[in-house]
Formats: C-alpha cells, structure tokens, sequence
C-alpha cells in the first residue's frame, strides 16, 4: 500500500473520480485497481526473491534427487543400448512368441558386437539382476561370439544351453526397452513368468516384502516405546518450575550434541556380551559368567539403540504442547468429583494429542529409513529395509533396485502422512 500512496497525489485529487470512465484513478490518471494490481505484483515479486535462495536449495538438494531416483526406478538401458538386434526382433514379435531362426541370429550379432564393444559384462551384470548366473553367461558367449555361424540356433545353444531357458528369453524381453516395471515388481517378490503373466518368486526368494513388514513394525514398536518413556518425561519438564526445566532440557537435548556414530558405537559396547551391562549383571549374582544376555546383532539391539536416539525426537514435541495446557483445567476436574484418571483421560490427554500425533509421526518416519544404528548394532536380524537399499546401492550396484525400494518407502511415507492428515490434520501438528 505504500507504494500506491506514493503514487497518489495529495490533497483532493487523491481518490479522484473519472467522470469519463466513473472509476476512482491515481494522480496520474492510473485507474486505482490496476495501480494496485501492479503494487501486488510487486510485493509477490519481492517476496519471491526472498524466498528463492531457500526454494532452490530445495529443489537441487530434494526435488532433483528425488526425481532421478524415481526415474532411475523404472528406467534402465543397459540392454536396450547394447543388445539392438534382438531389441527389434522383441518389438517385432509379441510376447509368448518362441524365439526363431531370426531370434538366434539377431542374439549372435548382439553378441558380437558386445564383444567388440566390451559391453558383455553390462548387458549381462542387468539380465543378472533377475536371473542369477546370467552374467557369466553373457560373458563366455561373447568371447565366442567371433565362431558363431548359420544356422544360428544350434550355433548358439553349442556354446550353451542355457540359451534356450524360456525364463531367460522372457526375462531378456522385459529388458529390451529401456523402461520397465520390473524392478517394483521383484521389490513386492515378484516377477514374470515365461509367458509374460505376473507370478509371485519362490518362496526362498521373497525377502523385500518380509523385509517391509519387520521395518514397519518394528517402527512402529520403537515409536510406541518413545511415546511411553517421553510422555511420561515431557509432563515432567513441563509441570516444573521453568529453571529446574530447563536444567533437565539440557539433558533432553545434550544427545544432538554427540555424534551419532559415537552413541551407537557406546551402545555396542554397553550391550556385547562381554559389554558393561552384562558385567555389572554378573558381578551382581543376577546371571553367572555362562548365561550373559546376548543384546547386540539382534533385533532387541537395534530396539534398545534407537529408542534412546529418537526418544528426544518424541520428547520434544509433547513437551511443546504440554507447556501451555493450564493445570487449573485438571484441578477443576477433579473438584467436580472427576477422579485422577477421569480427567486425565477426558481433559489431559485430548490437549497433550497434536503432540502425541506429531511425535510418533516425526519418530516413525525415521525410523523407518534409519540406517547406520541397524547396521551396526542390529547385525543380519535387526536390519531394516534401509540398509538393504544401502546393499543394492554399494555391494550390487543395481541402483535401478534400490531406487525402487526407496520409492516404495517413500511412498508409504507419504500414505502415512496423508493418512495423518485426515485423522488428526497437519494445521494441529506441534513441532516446538
């Protein structure tokens, strides 16, 4: 508004009226409403700028990461790219269809021209993906590509028979185009069989979905341990006279001091048998030196690990709806005859639930996708579907499963969030 007073004369030509037009105009015959359009336009443009080093920091940091996984989820050209031949011939002929005389002679042109690319390890490390053993497959057959001579067919299954695996033909088919579903079809264990329909995998293969389950519930076991030790602590700091709560604050708050690596390393040596708390449990005559509790590289390490570093994550929002509830609506409670739990029940908990919410939603998502605490600390049974994504990113280099297991978290996530909103609403979220 500022800028259009400036450009209002003073006086009674201000807010003048146009006798031609009958609208109000600026002193310099501007009509007023597009005079405060442009005024707007220039507060957004302002408040744009503003904000635009943070929304870029976003969008290179979150946005753009986000985007190439999810496109590297279902995109995938290192058969496509390197096999062209039998790409066509799988254009050509539709699914089901048993490979021909042309089929064979298009795979040992592929094959010769991997060799002379030096490409067979690519093009067999992403059929590998789906069938093992199929990589060292590729490979040899390359190296003999140079011998292959009509007719193709019984060329090509002399160098192997595997060749003639309808499994592997179909599996080649969905490889052929450079997108491709399967990867979220074998994150959810499944695949597809040779003729193209969607099956479930062996029973000795389906780790991602069991693997699903386990981080989701032990999540939500961890969050609901952080939800009864910080209740519990939150009331208190926020019952207390403000110095003696903000002494026990720091103490909340003293774990974001240390590293996270130097607290799960601490539990480790708290928790191995031969740790702190087992020595203490014998030395007490509690357990003698033959039956110590063996807490590390299970899943009640990775529990007792992660409670303590999320519980701030818990504590802290409860705290920050806890401190403005007035004790008076209690004690009124309870002088209508309301006994303690009654109004607690029905005046306390109602006001303390926007933190409760926020809390278990803050601790839940993350741990869902905590990492290095698993991996150090929960051994082969307490890991969690992060640090699988972690294998598939470092140890496999299939990168295309990866990013769909972490699309499939993200999208939980998100249902999670979504689902929150309807129950409790976002505009309730209490976060300090």
């Amino acid at each position: 508004m500022a800028d259009i007073t400036a450009d209002i004369a003073p006086g009674p030509t201000a807010g003048s009226s146009d006798p031609a037009a009958g609208r109000l105009t600026t002193a310099d015959g501007q009509p007023l409403a597009r005079a405060l359009a442009r005024a707007q336009a220039r507060s957004r443009r302002r408040a744009l700028l503003l904000v635009a080093p943070l929304l870029l920091f976003v969008l290179i940091t979150f946005v753009v990461p986000i985007g190439q996984m999810l496109y590297r989820s279902v995109h995938n050209d290192a058969f496509a790219r390197n096999m062209p031949n039998l790409a066509i011939w799988f254009a050509d002929h539709p699914a089901g269809t048993e490979p021909d005389e042309a089929a064979f002679a298009a795979l040992a042109a592929d094959l010769q021209k991997a060799r002379a690319d030096k490409t067979a390890g690519e093009v067999g490390t992403r059929i590998n993906y789906e069938i093992s053993g199929t990589r060292s497959l590729f490979t040899s057959s390359a190296r003999n590509a140079d011998d292959l001579q009509p007719p193709y067919r019984e060329s090509v299954l002399a160098l192997d028979e595997d060749w003639g695996d309808p499994r592997l033909w179909q599996v080649m088919r969905g490889a052929s185009t450079a997108y491709t579903a399967s990867f979220y079809l074998a994150a959810l264990d499944l695949t597809r069989d040779e003729t193209g329909a969607i099956a479930r995998v062996e029973e000795n293969r389906r780790v991602y979905v069991r693997l699903f389950v386990k981080t989701l519930a032990l999540s939500a076991l961890i969050t609901g341990i952080c939800l009864m030790l910080g209740f519990p602590v939150a009331h208190l700091l926020a019952v207390l006279p403000l110095a003696r709560s903000n002494l026990l604050m720091i103490l909340v708050l003293l774990p974001f001091w240390t590293s996270l690596l130097v607290r799960t390393t601490s539990w480790m040596v708290l928790l191995q048998e031969q740790g702190v708390i087992n020595n203490m449990l014998v030395a007490g005559g509690v357990i003698d030196d033959g039956s110590r509790i063996r807490m590390m590289y299970n899943q009640a390490g990775t529990i007792i690990a992660m409670v303590h570093i999320l519980l701030p994550f818990m504590i802290l929002p409860l705290y920050s709806v806890m401190r403005p509830i007035n004790p008076s609506y209690v004690r009124a409670a309870r002088s209508l005859g309301a006994t303690s739990w009654t109004a607690f029940r029905r005046v306390y908990l109602p006001q303390t639930l926007p933190g409760i919410g926020a809390g278990s939603l803050l601790v839940f998502i993350l741990a869902v996708g905590y990492y290095i605490t698993p991996a150090l600390v929960g051994g082969a049974s307490g890991q969690l579907i992060s640090n699988l994504i972690a294998y598939h990113m470092q140890d496999s280099l299939n990168w295309s499963m990866a990013a769909a297991l972490a699309a499939i978290l993200l999208a939980i996530v998100l249902m999670l969030y979504w689902l929150y909103d309807r129950l409790i609403g976002i505009d309730n979220m209490k976060l300090g």
